[in-house]
């Protein structure tokens, strides 16, 4: 930008608003690109305006709406769409339900470059219709062109934001416990996964309540796998005692165990598998003993489709502790979220 005398600005564009505040109204008495006519000159002076600002040829510098909107184009995100820029910032609103991805190495190399602000939710992140992704501008009103350009060199071949949709999933639901089987204790987990599942498009084949028995556990997860199942859920039997069956059950159907045991509180044993696609869960009994526990966290992951590792679990950690307030104050908290 170039600063002048505004009787020395007629026929040059403006290169930012200029507001006026006058008898309640507040707004831009002059748009950015105005060509200054020689009848402005008056009412510039009245708004206090004697020099304005204009571009300066060959200066190499983008205004903050020209760099938001690169900004915007360097990380196209499918189903979501950007706003035009306001007050120098555009935002990426969501539109439609999944969860939400950052490259947040990624993001770390565009927000060290110097003027440029990348705003984003956190990383696995589970968001509605209508949700804020992530926020763009530069901090100054122009800056070089040169640091959107290194940005745009970053993101070359490069996703720094994905919204997944949900994917439909059919459900077999296996609950394993002489207890229940018996019919000493009545079940309460089917009724509370079924509430959890509703929030995504499934199908759920069925609860089949087994006792303490391999054979009987094996035999109905493979009932469910015949018929279709591409996401079986077991619970009861994911302590460490001898007569706790459910990882056994899980290894005798030739799935791998990805982990037994996060590191996250409440639902510390659970347990995360594949059989080929077939994504399988053992959950403990803090699934049902509190209304927000990790069995809220794999879920939005496990009907994306996208398959979860053993560092995608790991990471858990942080933020992994419940603080079970009814309002979330903690930024990392991964229960937060649900």
């Amino acid at each position: 930008m170039k600063k002048i005398d505004v009787h020395e600005a007629v026929g040059l564009p403006l290169c930012h608003d200029i507001t006026a505040m006058r008898d309640g109204f507040k707004g831009a008495a002059f748009k950015r690109g105005h060509i200054i006519a020689e009848e402005d000159i008056e009412k510039l002076l009245d708004l206090g305006k004697r020099t304005v600002f204009v571009w300066e040829e060959g200066a190499g510098e983008i205004h903050e709406e020209d760099a938001a909107r690169r900004l915007a184009a360097l990380a196209p995100a499918e189903g979501a769409s950007y706003t035009e820029p306001s007050e120098g910032k555009v935002l990426l609103l969501a539109e439609r339900r999944g969860m939400f991805r950052v490259d947040a190495k990624l993001l770390a190399e565009i927000n060290s470059i110097g003027d440029i602000t990348i705003a984003t939710l956190p990383d696995h992140y589970p968001v509605k219709e209508g949700a804020r992704l992530a926020s763009m501008r530069i901090v100054p009103l122009v800056t070089k062109e040169a640091q959107i350009e290194e940005a745009e060199r970053l993101c070359a071949g490069k996703k720094l934001l994905e919204l997944l949709p949900y994917q439909s999933r059919k459900v077999g639901i296996i609950i394993t416990g002489s207890e229940i089987y018996s019919g000493r204790i009545k079940d309460k987990f089917e009724p509370a996964l079924r509430a959890k599942l509703e929030s995504y498009p499934c199908e759920i084949l069925g609860a089949s309540v087994c006792d303490d028995d391999l054979d009987m556990i094996c035999g109905a997860a493979r009932d469910y796998l015949k018929r279709g199942a591409d996401f079986l859920v077991f619970t009861g039997g994911m302590s460490v005692d001898p007569d706790d069956l459910t990882p056994t059950a899980v290894r005798c159907l030739g799935a791998e165990i990805i982990s037994h045991g996060v590191p996250s509180q409440p639902g510390n044993m659970t347990l995360v598998a594949y059989l080929d696609e077939t994504a399988i869960l053992g959950v403990p009994g803090a699934a049902i003993s509190l209304p927000t526990t990790i069995l809220d966290v794999l879920l939005p992951q496990i009907f994306t489709g996208e398959r979860l590792t053993k560092a995608d679990l790991v990471r858990l950690g942080e933020g992994g502790l419940c603080q079970l307030c009814e309002s979330c104050h903690f930024p990392n908290c991964t229960f937060g979220r649900y």
